[in-house]
């Protein structure tokens, strides 16, 4: 049994010196210079160490292990150390990546990474059980049930996430500013995820929310804004595009999502070691609200396509960036599917905004920024302030038009119960969008 081992062990170190000597070959003929380094330093004795290694676990570790098992965990250890977003995927996990991006999976509606060892939420996605129970970006997710995260891979904790719709899921989630861990009990879904809202928010000031990039936000963000236009009767004054918690996505569905608003220029460009990482996208003639002034909502979670878009509108001076400084993730990863089923996800470039900003660890820094907070209205007061038209014997208005019309004070009660009264950043730029159209005027 020792001498198979060692035969196998002896033909695992030539096959790996052989696809080192080959992978050496390759950049000589793309780089010579790099080729020369590559070619004489090949590491002979850390392929060494791996074999030993690797043979020491077959012949001594307390219960057997497959050879596959071993390897797969060695690719997967190789992918982890270079980033938190290259990984190894495997057969199951491939489909159920691919099952992200068209908008339907099962789970719990989480955008993950991982950060000393533990998951860190990125963002809850919309009308998902995680937002539902509370789930904020930035927590830290300690425990699934009773399986401490801490030495799990990103990819087993997700899957340990997932599971049938109708299941529960216990979440030990530490949070920032609270005094204990917090114990969220969560029901898993069936996660469709309608990645564009829209809506009016007051006569002529319209709504956008982007959950998420998926492969056809593009177009579903044409056809809100055409019904929005239509609900609306007629041109816009002005648009709230709000990427909050929206934890990315499809690289071609941020360039389509930020083409609609520009009519030339570029969008983002990528760099990277290799020559086909190297992109440039650039806007289309139409601007599909026809440079009506716009407000681009950014938290903490928004991340990756969303940076892309408010950096791109941004740069371009299109928009006025509000809110919080955004996650930055500014890295492209490329999805390399392998003979056997699986793929590769490997971090193969960077992102950069039209003036060369990169992304990445910086995020997009708002124009405007705003603290986080909640608006509460005050309780009615016992008796209305004294006005001039309660003084005795005052003057009457001259003016015979216009004056308060009959229904004014109901439709401004009505419109204090809104939602955007309550949400801060809303309000915040649903009035600087008011402030705009007044000075145009």
């Amino acid at each position: 049994m020792l001498k198979k081992n060692s035969l196998f062990i002896l033909s695992l170190g030539v096959m790996l010196g052989v696809f080192m000597g080959i992978c050496g070959s390759v950049v000589a003929e793309k780089d010579k210079s790099d080729a020369v380094v590559d070619s004489e330093a090949l590491p002979y004795e850390d392929l060494r160490t791996f074999t030993e290694i690797f043979g020491r676990i077959k012949r001594d570790y307390v219960e057997p292990v497959s050879d596959k098992k071993l390897l797969e965990d060695a690719i997967r250890g190789m992918l982890a150390g270079l980033d938190p977003h290259s990984a190894y995927l495997v057969s199951e996990e491939y489909q159920e990546l691919k099952e992200g991006t068209t908008g339907q999976f099962g789970g719990l509606g989480i955008e993950v990474t991982m950060e000393n060892g533990f998951i860190k939420v990125v963002s809850p996605i919309d009308d998902t059980p995680a937002q539902r129970a509370g789930i904020k970006t930035g927590d830290l997710i300690i425990r699934l049930d009773d399986q401490p995260v801490k030495g799990m891979s990103l990819a087993d904790a997700v899957k340990t996430m997932r599971g049938e719709p109708g299941s529960k899921i216990e979440l030990t989630v530490v949070r920032e500013g609270a005094d204990a861990p917090l114990k969220l009990t969560l029901v898993r879904a069936v996660i469709k995820v309608q990645s564009v809202k829209s809506r009016v928010l007051e006569k002529d000031y319209g709504y956008m929310r982007i959950s998420s990039f998926q492969s056809g936000t593009g177009e579903s963000l044409k056809e809100a804004l055409g019904t929005l236009k239509k609900d609306n009767g007629g041109k816009l004054k002005g648009l709230v595009l709000d990427l909050r918690n929206n934890p990315g996505g499809v690289l071609n569905a941020a360039v389509d999502v930020s083409d609609a608003f520009l009519k030339s220029g570029l969008i983002v460009y990528t760099e990277g070691r290799i020559e086909n990482s190297e992109m440039r996208f650039n806007a289309t003639p139409d601007d599909l609200i026809d440079g009506a002034p716009m407000v681009v909502l950014i938290n903490a979670g928004s991340a990756s396509a969303s940076e892309i878009v408010a950096g791109a509108l941004q740069d371009q001076k299109r928009a006025v960036i509000m809110g919080e400084k955004s996650f930055g993730k500014g890295s492209v990863q490329t999805i390399l599917p392998t003979s056997n089923g699986s793929a590769v996800k490997l971090t193969t470039a960077r992102y950069y905004t039209p003036s060369g900003r990169s992304i990445q660890a910086e995020g997009i820094e708002p124009d405007i920024a705003l603290a986080n907070v909640k608006l509460e209205s005050l309780d009615k007061i016992d008796f209305d302030p004294v006005k001039e038209a309660d003084l005795t014997h005052h003057l009457q208005n001259g003016n015979t038009k216009g004056g308060a019309k009959e229904g004014d004070a109901d439709k401004q009660a009505k419109d204090k119960e809104a939602d955007y009264y309550k949400d801060y950043p809303l309000y915040q730029a649903l009035t600087l969008l008011k402030g705009i159209s007044i000075v145009n005027k």
